[in-house]
Order: C-alpha cells, then structure tokens, then sequence
C-alpha cells in the first residue's frame, strides 16, 4: 500500500511565494502533506517546498493555470487518483493588474477575473466533489482589503476579491451540512511582491496599526480556519489588515 495516500492533504495554490508560501508552511507545520501548486515560478515553488521539508513535512510541486479548466481538472483528478482525500483547499492564486477603470483594457480586465474567479471554479468544483465524498473538508479563499472597501485604480482586483467573498459565502450554504466548512480571509497590505508599486507610505497612514502586516500572520489565521479549533466557522470573512475599517 502507498502510505502517501493516508496523509492529511492540502492543496495551495500560487504557493511559489508571498501569501501562498507562508500558508503552505504553516499548514505544514500542522502535519499536512502540501501540493503546493504553480503557474510559472518553477524556481520559487522548488524553494517553497524546502522550506516545508525544513519544518518537518512534505509535499509536492504541480505545475497548473488555475484559469485553463482542461488543466485544472487533470491535476486535480490526478491527486484524487493518488490520496484517499483532499482535506485542505486553499484557493491564493491571484494576480494584479491596476490602472483606471476608465483607461483599462479589457484584457487587464478579464485577466484578474480569470485568475481569482475562474480560478475559485475550475479548482473548488472538482474539489469539492471528493470532499463531499469524504463529508470532510475546509477550503479558504483568499480575498482582499480591496474585496471589502474598493480599491482606487483597482476595480478589476476588487471586483474579483469582493467575487470570492459571495461564492465563498454561497458554497458554504450549499455544503455545510457535508460537513465541509468554506471561509474567506481578507488581508490588508501585507510584506509581498504584489504591493512593490503601491503607495506604502499612504497607505500606512490608513492603518490603526501603522504597520505593513507579514505574510506568516495571514497564514496563521488560514491554518486556524483549517484546524478542527474552527469546526463551527463557515461562510465567513475574516479581515486582517492591522484595524483598517
């Protein structure tokens, strides 16, 4: 028998940096074995994959696009042939691509839909049909400040976050009595590549905490909604973002 498929499992995606990596290690702290998935950060999802081995875990890189629903669904139809379940989905995969409503593209438009909300289908369906299996399961997604509040120069990112926070909410409805809890976290300005543009010093000033928050204090409150300490937690948001109202 191939013991790998008794293991607690999780899946991560855009695991190979930031918010995605620091998840993918703190769900490994946990004990879960980690597929931490990738778009095309080959070297930064190898890396993320030490660093789990390095606090006494394992796991695997996939390389998949969560917006092609064709690749998707042959990934995650592999893991199901490899695990005797999926216990953890955390939906990250994010990208962004800001600019004025009034001057984007349609392109940067559909491209940050794509990722975040076709991205939460093409992976979250096939999923949940093995937890549901299962009757077992917790899946977090992550959304945004943006999400909750509209972000300036963001309509398409806040459009998509705001877009996980209503399916997230929906599918828990739907799948709570299977014994499968569906939370969103909602971080702030967070210590990532994605805010290296960003007006940090004005956004600080935003920010009760007067702060930029760190990717492991995310990560930390996704490895609690995964944990049995929330067995009574779904269809949920829960903001960390330092006070920021």
């Amino acid at each position: 028998m191939n013991t790998t498929q008794e293991k607690k499992v999780a899946i991560v995606t855009g695991a190979s940096k930031g918010i995605g990596r620091a998840i993918s290690i703190e769900l490994a702290r946990s004990g879960l074995y980690i597929i931490a998935n990738y778009h095309s950060d080959e070297p930064g999802a190898i890396q993320t994959l030490e660093m789990i081995k390095q606090v006494g875990s394992d796991g695997e890189i996939m390389r998949f696009d969560v917006t092609d629903s064709q690749n998707t669904q042959k990934s995650i139809d592999d893991i199901c042939s490899r695990f005797t379940s999926i216990d953890v989905l955390i939906n990250n995969a994010g990208i962004t691509a800001d600019g004025l409503f009034i001057l984007m593209s349609l392109n940067k438009w559909e491209s940050v839909i794509k990722t975040a909300l076709n991205g939460f289908y093409n992976v979250t369906k096939p999923v949940l049909e093995k937890m549901i299996l299962n009757k077992q399961g917790a899946i977090v997604s992550i959304s945004s400040v943006a999400g909750l509040f509209g972000n300036r120069g963001q309509a398409n990112y806040s459009a998509a976050k705001a877009g996980l926070i209503g399916a997230s909410r929906a599918v828990s409805a739907e799948v709570a009595r299977l014994g499968i809890r569906v939370n969103v976290v909602a971080p702030g300005l967070i210590k990532t590549e994605m805010i290296k543009d960003a007006p940090v010093k004005n956004i600080k000033a935003l920010i009760p905490m007067a702060r930029i928050g760190e990717p492991e204090e995310v990560a930390k409150v996704v490895r609690f909604l995964c944990s049995e300490d929330a067995s009574y937690i779904t269809g949920q948001v829960i903001s960390v973002n330092g006070g920021m109202f």
